[in-house]
């Protein structure tokens, strides 16, 4: 895992201890810190090397320091020589961008500047995805992005403000204790901000929006947001569709040059190749090992996110230096891996790979097939796996993802995001009739008719267009009143409003139940009472405060891309191959931006994700595409996700015979291990939120078990984050 921190403080002689006795932040005496204060190099009396003056010191484990005294910065983990980059114009203007950042050296000036004089979306404006630290004087601005895959964290910490780009190192220096009403609000309620609000699992630990910037200075705190609000009351102007499409096409082809365009680098060195084994070829031995290969690849599953990216990166032009102007170099192929669930049945799952072998012709694109049964289904080889910074459903997929990530190269693209950034959430129907655009939902309406396929079709339209008027005539406040109200009742199975009981709900069921201000998560109906009673304080207190100003399908939408991205992330830290990058150019800022600028009636049409990409697909030169382009099935997933459980229900019980989650009030573990055991014999279960409850207890129980601390110094923290086990539940 890779992170950075730095705090603010408010003194400059901000590394001893006070009077009351508190660790104060890193390293240097007053006289120290104010010499730092004249030099652009990291001062003297730097982290862990304490002076005559100092009697306490605390840095980060495995650092690197980027600058000192008296607001310091730290660059923990793994990071790549290219991907931490500062620039200093004097010794109180300077900036540190981490991660895969487009800019010049010259471009970073300039985004300096503007910063300097607040205008912090210059900052955003770049391709890839990073995180900037702006240092102006003793104001310190560090800036998140747009989607939520890099977020950021603070505390409040020693008369100052600690942030980071991972919640798990502040816990560790203020010895935070489990937040258990985050937790209850992460399972009942995953994609509702008014829910979930500013926290994290970690008590006293909090995160800034996507789309926000921390300001600090010394020491106070300012949360500001960098891009501009629309009206509730009036659209804002709608693009003319073929524009749209166009910027979409840009950023995405600027996504994938900067990471072209970054150095290479080949993976470190790997346990020794045993030799010949039958059936096995060397990337197949490599992958065997963990070792990713050396280069540029790409996911291709077959879905048109991922081959998007994988033909784009094959064959990008205008690059430097490479044969015909192709994006892979001289005589380089890009790696496509595809993987093959040999337990999978029906014919979705042999589309899939027929259409990912065909885009895999391209003499551009060198194919490889990753096969595995039923030692790679879900739940497989859950003892086993990192523990990440929170909990998500990837958890319990960790292990699948991975085999196919080994057999990868070490800069690796995948399609996540795609979906949440540029599908239309169903709740924007609602925003479209706010504007009275009806003809609009014509369309849309008459294709999840078709889908639906039942004796009542007829009606389905009628049914659609009454639940988008009642959206969009619903409030803020009344709505997430009213979600409060059915969360106190228990109210999960009322058709149209929190979808249905069974594993897989159906499209219309699925669009009825995204039709409302805010919606529970699929495992809220196995929380306790005492839990999602305050659940329900949590949206009466939101209802209570300013409302919204974006629309309804906008907010959702919004919301839904947060929760991938923060899914994202959790997916890269579970199932990370070492020496290897996953890159996600669809949560990239400047792709975010651009899909944001779609017009809603494109957006809401049947397959406009599909249309969208073979647009930019044909603006880049590659215009042959499979038959099936843009297919879309979840059939294949659901159905590994219930083999899977199926195969492993054994281990899943005794997992919940004394779960943490029952210790912390949270659920009953007769009522889960019921549910285990209805899913594994096939009734109409929602899959997810077992998912849910079982990713949720495997990371209380690594965080419970984890050793060590973040932190080490003379002043660091004896105890790590959540020390003594989970706390006990209170009665309300």
């Amino acid at each position: 895992m890779r992170w950075l921190v730095g705090w603010s403080s408010v003194a400059a002689s901000f590394g001893t201890v006070g009077a009351v006795g508190a660790p104060r932040a890193a390293g240097a005496t007053p006289s120290s810190a104010h010499s730092s204060a004249r030099s652009s190099a990291p001062s003297a009396a730097s982290p862990g090397h304490s002076s005559d003056h100092e009697s306490l010191t605390v840095h980060p484990v495995g650092s690197q320091l980027l600058w000192g005294d008296p607001d310091p910065l730290w660059a923990v983990g793994d990071w790549r020589p290219d991907e931490v980059r500062t620039l200093s114009v004097d010794p109180f203007t300077r900036i540190a961008v981490l991660g895969c950042c487009g800019a010049s050296d010259e471009e970073l000036r300039v985004g300096l500047f503007a910063a300097r004089g607040g205008a912090l979306r210059h900052l955003t404006a770049w391709s890839g995805s990073y995180t900037a630290v702006v240092q102006v004087g003793r104001r310190v601005t560090v800036v998140g992005d747009l989607a939520g895959a890099r977020p950021v964290f603070y505390t409040p910490w020693a008369n100052g403000t600690a942030y980071a780009t991972a919640a798990l190192p502040l816990a560790d220096l203020i010895e935070a204790q489990l937040d258990i009403g985050h937790l209850a609000a992460l399972l009942a309620c995953p994609d509702v901000p008014e829910a979930l609000r500013d926290g994290t699992p970690y008590a006293g630990v909090r995160r800034i929006p996507p789309g926000h910037a921390l300001v600090l200075r010394e020491g106070s705190r300012e949360i500001t947001g960098y891009e501009p609000v629309a009206s509730l009351a009036v659209a804002a102007p709608q693009l003319d569709p073929e524009r749209a499409v166009d910027g979409v096409r840009e950023a995405l082809v600027e996504a994938v040059r900067a990471r072209l365009t970054a150095p290479r680098h080949a993976p470190e060195t790997a346990p020794p190749d045993p030799g010949p084994v039958p059936g096995m070829g060397p990337a197949d031995r490599r992958a065997a090992r963990g070792a990713p290969v050396p280069g540029i690849g790409a996911d291709l599953s077959g879905g048109s996110a991922s081959a998007t990216l994988a033909l784009l990166a094959a064959g990008l032009p205008g690059l430097p230096g490479t044969v015909l102007g192709h994006g892979t170099g001289a005589g380089e192929r890009l790696l496509a891996v595809t993987f093959n669930d040999l337990t999978a049945e029906g014919p979705g799952g042999e589309a899939e790979l027929q259409r990912a072998g065909a885009i895999a012709a391209n003499p551009r694109l060198h194919h490889v097939v990753v096969a595995a049964g039923a030692e790679a289904l879900p739940y497989a080889d859950l003892g086993s796996g990192p523990l990440t910074d929170e909990p998500g459903p990837s958890l319990v997929t960790a292990e699948r993802h991975r085999r196919r990530l080994a057999a990868g190269s070490a800069d690796h693209f995948t399609g996540h995001g795609a979906r949440q950034v540029l599908d239309a959430h169903p709740a924007r129907l609602a925003d479209l009739l706010m504007d009275r655009r009806r003809r609009d939902l014509l369309r849309p309406v008459a294709a999840l008719a078709k889908v639906e396929g039942s004796a009542h079709s007829l009606l389905v339209p009628l049914t659609v267009y009454r639940a988008a008027r009642r959206l969009a005539r619903t409030p803020y406040r009344a709505g997430i009143e009213e979600a409060a109200a059915r969360l106190m009742d228990g109210r999960f199975d009322e058709p149209g409003s929190w979808g249905t009981g069974s594993g897989t709900a159906g499209a219309l069921d699925a669009s009825l139940a995204a039709l409302a201000w805010t919606r529970p998560g699929p495992a809220a109906r196995w929380l306790t009472g005492e839990a999602l009673a305050e659940v329900s304080v949590r949206l009466q207190a939101s209802a209570t405060r300013p409302s919204s100003v974006l629309r309804p399908g906008e907010a959702r939408a919004r919301a839904a891309l947060a929760r991938a991205a923060a899914d994202h992330r959790v997916f890269e830290q579970a199932a990370e191959v070492r020496s290897q990058r996953l890159h996600a150019p669809f949560l990239d800022n400047q792709v975010v931006r651009a899909s944001r600028a779609l017009p809603e009636a494109l957006r809401v049409q049947p397959g406009a994700r599909a249309a969208i990409l073979r647009a930019v697909l044909s603006g880049a030169g590659i215009k042959d595409l499979p038959p099936g382009w843009g297919a879309t099935s979840h059939a294949s997933s659901a159905a590994a996700a219930r083999a899977g459980l199926r195969a492993a229900v054994g281990d899943l019980i005794a997992l919940f015979d004394a779960p943490l989650l029952a210790d912390a009030g949270l659920i009953e573990a007769r009522v889960v291990r019921k549910a285990l055991r209805a899913a594994a014999e096939g009734e109409p279960v929602p899959l997810d939120g077992l998912a849910d409850l079982v990713s949720t207890e495997l990371w209380l129980r690594r965080l419970v078990s984890r050793r060590g601390t973040c932190w080490t110094g003379t002043a660091a923290p004896r105890q790590r984050a959540v020390a003594g086990g989970v706390p006990q539940r209170r009665a309300l």
